[in-house]
């Protein structure tokens, strides 16, 4: 359960009368609204308060609920409206039975830059901006009201500041430790209790939210004063409200603890897989996930024999000499490249991301492919139909997607762009330009061509683990260091070719890539 649904049920609970246990000796709640009432004609008398010739006056009757208002207003029942039960020492009555709801004052930014800030004297004026999500009120914005300025209202300590317009409507809300002056856009809940954490409780409980989502209106969102005065809100005995808040002061903070270390726990639960996945992988291309067999045959033999096919593909004139073609080795616990037939051995210890077991060779990409290309940089027009051409898009989960294709072309558009690519059955397709890294093989005999966003790529080791090399930390690290653009970061195909490869014996890549997706089926 997520912490704000813990918090909005205990709240819910709390509300009814459930959280706490009710005791028989308490003073009932009619008794604590006859004293507020009392207390209301006192500050009439004393002219401190005006007489609200509209007041609520809620009773039970035949186990239904009644509301008077006014003196000469007829009884009328309530019972629809009425949310939940509520204990029998507990009544109902509208939120302005307690005292007063009230809004503060506007001002507007030049008033405010020029006359109200850098004050060292008067009210703290607090804005919406000063009510945080967290319930905390920042004090110390820099605005302040002179005390003599009688327009401003004020909003005294320990009285309830909620925000009622905007986008943070029922959301922000928070008990004052002083008095203030405040915005147009919060409205003061001023009551004759001197604790009034039970309202403050209340204000953020499942409720209250649905009734004043219910009463929002305007475009930007908000509840009128008259609505909130109006709204229904349970009151418990004084002694009992006391109990359910020092229950909520005790639950309230280990509960929003909860909250971090569940927020913790879930995105850790949601990264863990790929986490895993990329530690497995890791250990995969340094040797270390399957032990090494001194029975296979080396990869400097596979080396060499790719090699050889690549000379026989060139005698053929199926691909063209690489006058630049990379041969690296190690001499005396140091690696050394030579560049085409002329080049000069160069250290370069510096470039080799981690030690590989004795039986395994580093090479360039370019290497061990007879095929590097991307796509088309200038793809034929598009049709609704047709044979596919395939993007970055389209690889989901180390597969060609095929229900995701929007675009296609016709086999005029085909039989131009196919010479280049030529993607056949077992190429690798890999993501070089937007998602980089996102890899597949290609298992389908369908007719494609591709947009530049994709890589194509024909390996002499095994396709499965050099795809596994493009999902790796390693491939991830280099693409990231190399790729180019703003916008839209891509990885150029020269630099693609030179991107340094942990080579094992063909035996045991073919271990390594049974052993990935025996435990990443499990993942």
């Amino acid at each position: 359960m997520k912490a704000e649904d813990l918090k909005n049920s205990i709240l819910q609970l709390a509300m009814e009368g459930k959280l706490v246990p009710q005791d028989h000796n308490d003073e009932p709640a009619s008794v604590l609204l006859e004293r507020i009432r009392e207390e209301k004609e006192k500050l009439i008398k004393e002219k401190k308060i005006r007489r609200n010739n509209k007041e609520s006056f809620i009773f039970r009757k035949n186990g239904h609920f009644y509301e008077k208002v006014g003196k000469k207003g007829e009884p009328v029942c309530i019972d629809e409206e009425i949310p939940f039960d509520i204990p029998d020492s507990w009544e109902w009555i509208r939120i302005n039975t307690l005292r007063e709801v009230y809004t503060g004052n506007s001002i507007n930014k030049t008033e405010k830059e020029t006359k109200f800030t850098g004050l060292t004297e008067g009210y703290n004026y607090i804005a919406t901006k000063d009510v945080k999500f967290d319930n905390s009120i920042d004090y110390d914005n820099g605005v302040k009201i002179p005390k003599d300025l009688e327009k401003f209202r004020v909003a005294p300590k320990g009285s309830v500041l909620l925000c009622i317009e905007g986008g943070s409507a029922g959301r922000k809300i928070g008990i004052l430790n002083q008095d203030v002056c405040f915005g147009n856009k919060l409205a003061c809940f001023k009551t004759f209790n001197e604790n009034n954490n039970f309202l403050f409780y209340y204000l953020q409980s499942p409720n209250f939210k649905e009734i004043f989502k219910s009463k929002k209106t305007g475009i930007i969102g908000g509840v009128g004063i008259a609505k909130l005065r109006n709204v229904l809100m349970p009151i418990p005995p004084l002694k009992e409200q006391k109990r359910i808040i020092n229950k909520l002061h005790d639950l309230i903070p280990k509960i929003n603890e909860y909250g971090i270390y569940k927020e913790s726990f879930d995105i850790l639960n949601s990264e863990f897989p790929d986490k895993l996945k990329s530690s497995i992988l890791q250990e995969a291309i340094q040797g270390k996930l399957v032990p090494q067999d001194p029975n296979d045959e080396p990869a400097s033999v596979l080396l060499e024999r790719i090699k050889d096919e690549k000379e026989r593909l060139i005698k053929e004139k199926k691909i063209k000499r690489n006058r630049n073609e990379s041969f690296i080795y190690k001499k005396n616990g140091h690696f050394y490249e030579k560049i085409g037939k002329k080049g000069e051995p160069v250290c370069i210890d510096e470039e080799i991301p981690f030690e590989i077991p004795s039986s395994w060779q580093w090479c360039r990409l370019n290497t061990i492919c007879t095929k590097i290309t991307d796509g088309s940089h200038n793809p034929p027009p598009k049709k609704d139909f047709g044979i596919p051409v395939l993007s970055v898009k389209n690889i989901n989960q180390n597969e060609i997607d095929f229900n995701s294709i929007y675009r296609f072309t016709d086999d005029e558009g085909f039989n131009k762009e196919n010479p280049r690519t030529n993607i056949c059955k077992g190429d690798i397709i890999l993501g070089i330009v937007g998602s980089i890294g996102e890899v597949a093989i290609y298992k389908s005999d369908k007719k494609v061509i591709a947009q530049r966003s994709v890589a194509i790529i024909k390996t002499e080791i095994y396709n499965y683990f050099l795809a596994s090399v493009f999902e790796s930390i390693l491939f991830k690290k280099y693409a990231k260091t190399y790729s180019k653009g703003t916008a839209q970061r891509g990885l150029y195909l020269k630099t693609l070719k030179e991107f340094l490869v942990p080579v094992p014996p063909l035996n045991e890549q073919k271990r390594i890539v049974s052993l990935l997706e025996d435990i990443f089926y499990l993942l």
